[in-house]
């Protein structure tokens, strides 16, 4: 059995990279895989305490996160290439397509 403060070690490490990400970044497939990152932190989390209480509504919260994170990447690189094609850019900041 993996100690939890092991799982709470690498959880609250892919946060900070993942939050470093979101706020350094430029690139929105860059941005897109930080999401995932924070993501996958909190599903790490879920699973870790789930272990711990001997209990599987973490691991539901899991599966849910799991299908949210599956959709967020299917629409946010469809908006990516769309804006790609009228911007030629993946730079968030010359991005204004979606500003009024």
């Amino acid at each position: 059995m993996i100690p939890i403060a092991w799982s709470l070690t690498l959880s609250a490490t892919l946060l900070a990279i993942g939050i470093f990400g979101l706020l350094v970044q430029r690139s929105a497939l860059r941005v897109l895989v930080s999401v995932e990152l924070v993501l996958n932190a909190a599903n790490i989390n879920f699973v870790a305490f789930a272990n711990l209480h001997g209990q599987s509504d973490g691991l539901i919260f899991t599966l849910f996160i799991i299908a949210l994170a599956a959709a967020e990447a299917a629409v946010g690189l469809a908006i990516l290439l769309h804006a790609y094609r009228h911007v030629r850019s993946v730079d968030v900041n010359k991005m204004t397509l979606l500003r009024w």
